[in-house]
């Protein structure tokens, strides 16, 4: 295979370009020693940045590529990433980003492990995690393929090199590298697909749009209303629990603007899908035998590199594959460093060494940021449904992680054996639906299965919706039953009802309150019980609930 030199020289100037700025930013963290520092840069995100930063928790390698790609293949109609993603941005910021904000958490994590436990908070970090992995890797992989296209180069170096620029510029900046890269990033995407359109638009090999447009909008079927209608709501609920989008909240300087930022981004997620859309639609009315590819796309998972390799001239596919890459890399740094920060403040700290020093939880941190770098790459190389399982996660983020946030930050008296149960049975639901794209069959048949079509019911929308039915019922149950009948406090093995410490330094359902210096302000941690007065048990729980807030 002869290796197009031009473009990989292209290619390698930008991902040197992005590795200085990247290593220029992070010297901000130089001299620093608070994991907060790495993790959300010192919560003092600019405005500008802050909403480039938040565009980029979505637009990336999988959201550009995936966006052509549905509507070559299946229209318009069903390309619901952009405005989906879109909407999640406007619900994250009305419902959540203000109330994360103002209690000063540092990951997403935080509530559940104040409320529920470190353990119960370690259980609902294999979702979060599984979901931030498995998107680097999708997103890896899309990049090794459009490399692959173009430069006509092997998948594996192309996977590898990338991996490893975004990795090294996370590892040293943290999130100060990742909000800075991010800027150039987007401009990029923006301007480097925008710039290959009119060639793409206006080639001897492609029909009018207009023409075509019956074909890559797309028809509607009532058969599939059911599964329309649950990706949707699957993209707008399922988009807000992520650690990549409240990393951002977290980092912003006020909770106001935590909520600025969702609103803007959400309009630049949906600007930022139009060349995409053009692309997908370009492709749709492409005579591709009459191109020098010279056969019909199989594999509508490349139809952008495709369009940017035969469709433009080469120097302005070396711009586009510029833009792609770049895409790829405002999306794989992000999801590292936010998987990296939930296991070292999470995981390590709160629940094998609380008395880490905070040096020890940035090395950590960084081990983190390299392990989960690795395995990403790993991931994306070896394992073909690579994007099955990306959608997998998916799920489990909506159907597990947004009933469990909704009922920690909405529901004061929500607790430990709720959160549990409700987790056992949205995961039991969800995995009896099966899985066509990883082979899992169906143990639960929804109404309206059908054996060819599977699940036509929105099932994952009803095992949401079960699993946040469940975690207050059993809420209220569990606090009923420990508190009415005079048992002993041995019963509540999890600690959460009658075992509530008179003393607010000591262990609260496992967790130690951080007790760090109120006069920090808005950077200070000092982290709330979660029980307010009136939620207090009956009068034979010996407790005594005192509530702290930042200043």
């Amino acid at each position: 295979m002869a290796v197009n030199w031009g473009g990989l020289i292209a290619v390698i100037i930008f991902y040197i370009v992005i590795l200085c700025i990247g290593l220029f930013a992070a010297r901000k963290t130089r001299g620093k020693t608070d994991s907060e520092d790495l993790m959300l840069a010192g919560r003092n995100i600019g405005l500008v940045v802050g909403i480039f930063t938040m565009t980029a928790t979505w637009v990336g390698g999988g959201y550009i590529n995936g966006t052509a790609e549905l509507v070559y293949s299946t229209g318009l109609l069903w390309a619901q990433a952009p405005w989906g993603y879109a909407i999640s941005l406007v619900i994250g910021g009305i419902l959540f980003a203000k109330k994360m904000r103002e209690q000063g958490y540092v990951t997403m994590l935080d509530p559940f492990q104040q409320k529920y436990g470190e353990r119960m908070g370690g259980l609902l970090f294999l979702p979060a995690l599984s979901g931030e992995v498995f998107w680097s890797a999708a997103i890896l992989s899309s990049l090794g393929a459009t490399v692959s296209v173009i430069l006509e180069i092997n998948l594996q170096i192309a996977v590898i090199i990338s991996a490893c620029i975004a990795v090294f510029y996370t590892l040293f900046g943290g999130l100060y590298s990742v909000a800075y890269t991010d800027v150039v990033q987007l401009i990029c995407i923006f301007i480097g697909l925008w710039i290959c359109l009119p060639f793409a638009l206006t080639s001897e090999y492609v029909e009018p749009i207009s023409e075509s447009k019956s074909e890559w909008l797309g028809e509607w079927d009532s058969k599939y209303t059911g599964v329309w209608l649950d990706s949707a709501l699957l993209l707008m609920l399922g988009g807000i629990p992520w650690q990549v989008y409240f990393q951002r909240v977290l980092s912003s300087k006020t909770a106001g603007r935590a909520q600025v930022l969702s609103f803007v981004a959400a309009g630049g997620c949906v600007i930022m899908a139009i060349p995409s859309v053009l692309v997908g639609a370009v492709a749709r009315g492409t005579d591709w035998n009459s191109t020098a590819y010279g056969k019909d796309v199989e594999n509508s998972n490349i139809v952008l590199p495709l369009v940017l390799q035969y469709l433009t001239p080469p120097i302005i596919s070396f711009i586009g594959l510029g833009a792609v890459s770049a895409a790829v890399m405002s999306s794989a740094d992000s999801s590292i460093l936010s998987a990296s920060s939930m296991f070292a403040r999470n995981i390590y700290k709160l629940i094998f060494r609380q008395k880490a020093s905070e040096q020890e939880i940035l090395w950590v941190m960084r081990v983190a940021i390299f392990a989960m770098g690795i395995l990403s790459t790993i991931l994306s190389l070896t394992i073909n449904s690579i994007y099955g399982l990306w959608y997998l996660c998916s799920d489990f983020v909506y159907v597990v992680l947004f009933p469990q946030l909704f009922c920690v930050v909405y529901f004061s008296f929500c607790n430990t054996y709720g959160s549990l149960a409700g987790y056992i049975i949205g995961l039991f639901l969800r995995l009896g639906g099966g899985e066509p794209l990883l082979g899992l069959e169906p143990f639960i048949k929804y109404p309206y299965y059908d054996d060819v079509d599977g699940q036509l019911f929105p099932f994952r929308t009803l095992c949401m919706v079960v699993s946040f039915i469940t975690i207050l019922v059993v809420s209220v149950l569990a606090h009923w039953i420990l508190t009415s009948f005079g048992l002993d406090k041995k019963w509540d093995v999890f600690l959460c009802i009658t075992n509530i410490p008179l003393d607010p330094t000591e262990k609260y359902g496992h967790m130690e309150m951080d007790a760090k210096d109120p006069a920090k302000g808005e950077k200070g941690n000092a982290q709330p019980i979660p029980l307010a007065i009136e939620d207090l048990p009956t009068k034979s729980t010996e407790a005594l609930v005192v509530t702290t807030q930042n200043v």
